[in-house]
């Protein structure tokens, strides 16, 4: 597709301006998150690349920009009753965190099979816990409930326009850290990431490539882009639990619109990415933060015709809350 020059900002839940405002509004509370490289990293891509590294980010995800902007966005009403969502990690405990620094509550629905890490997280930053079936029906019923008994106010993970504008704030960072970028490959679920790093690279620099990576046991996105139409897959297969979500219906358009390609890969690749980002970078990335990574060194990155222009690349390393237990008792073994 042509770049994204022609961003249509009426159309779209965010745009530029709801981006640079999110920036001041969160600024006295989030980390501004460093870029790493290596020489090694770029021999073995035959790229440049510039890690942005959310990891260190608070709550240890990119989540905590788009939960500060929309609990700091609420007027005093509101944000007396508090807050809710339904999460199975990072957007739980950035959400739990935010509402502590605003001193409001935070009614937080998380699925029975939850990362244990994310889960400890929510409870270190004074979340309130309400358990639901793995299920996304029993998650959404939960949290109706919660909202009918509280009367507090939802906010959605991704699909909220000022999730999506503090995502954002991630590309301003990014282009004025590493401005000569000409790619910028974003971990896609839900699509807030992917929408608000678009909607900000795009305004910033028309001729920039934004690539999604996806795994392929969850690849909704490169199905939705491939039909031309939001796909819903029956179920997902993936050892990256936080992309498991599905496309929303304020984050499609701007995928179609403005994500140049989706880049697929296989769980094995995954895992591989994040060795190398602990043995390399020595740092401890998520499945779903080092997918970035996979992507740029998958054969099908490398062999397309179409990414032989890419010579710098920005990959977001978006979280590493990693369930280290699981680790620690395969060493045991």
């Amino acid at each position: 597709m042509e770049s994204g020059s022609q961003i249509r900002e009426e159309n779209y839940a965010a745009d530029i301006c709801s981006i640079k405002e999110a920036e001041a509004r969160i600024n006295p509370f989030i980390h501004k998150t460093p870029i790493l490289s290596s020489e090694s990293l770029n021999a073995l891509s035959g790229r440049r690349l510039s890690f942005k590294c959310e990891l260190f980010q608070k709550g240890g995800a990119f989540k905590f920009r788009g939960a500060c902007n929309a609990v700091f966005s609420l007027d005093d009403d509101q944000a007396t009753k508090g807050v809710v969502t339904h999460s199975s990690g990072n957007h739980a405990a950035a959400l739990a965190l935010a509402a502590n620094l605003r001193g409001v509550p935070a009614y937080i629905v998380i699925p029975k099979n939850a990362p244990k890490c994310k889960v400890e997280n929510v409870t270190r930053y004074g979340g309130q816990i309400i358990w639901s079936e793995a299920t996304m029906q029993s998650r959404e019923s939960t949290a109706a409930k919660v909202l009918e008994e509280t009367g507090a106010v939802l906010l959605h993970p991704y699909n909220d326009r000022r999730i999506i504008s503090g995502q954002g704030t991630i590309a301003l960072e990014l282009l004025e850290q590493a401005p000569q970028i000409d790619t910028i490959i974003v971990p896609i679920s839900g699509g807030g990431l992917i929408s608000g790093v678009a909607l900000a690279a795009k305004s910033i620099n028309p001729a920039i490539l934004v690539l999604a990576a996806e795994p392929t046991g969850a690849n909704d996105a490169a199905l939705s882009k491939a039909a031309g139409k939001r796909i819903i897959l029956p179920q997902t297969n993936t050892i990256a639990d936080g992309l498991r979500a599905f496309l929303g219906d304020l984050t499609w358009p701007v995928v179609r619109d403005l994500v140049d390609d989706v880049v697929t890969v296989e769980d094995k690749e995954i895992i591989e990415a994040m060795r190398l980002c602990y043995e390399i970078l020595k740092v401890a990335v998520e499945p779903s933060g080092a997918i970035g990574l996979a992507a740029v060194l998958s054969n099908s990155f490398r062999n397309s015709p179409a990414w032989k222009s890419c010579s710098h690349i920005g990959i977001i390393l978006s979280g590493g809350n990693v369930d280290l237990g699981v680790l620690w008792d395969s060493f045991k073994k």
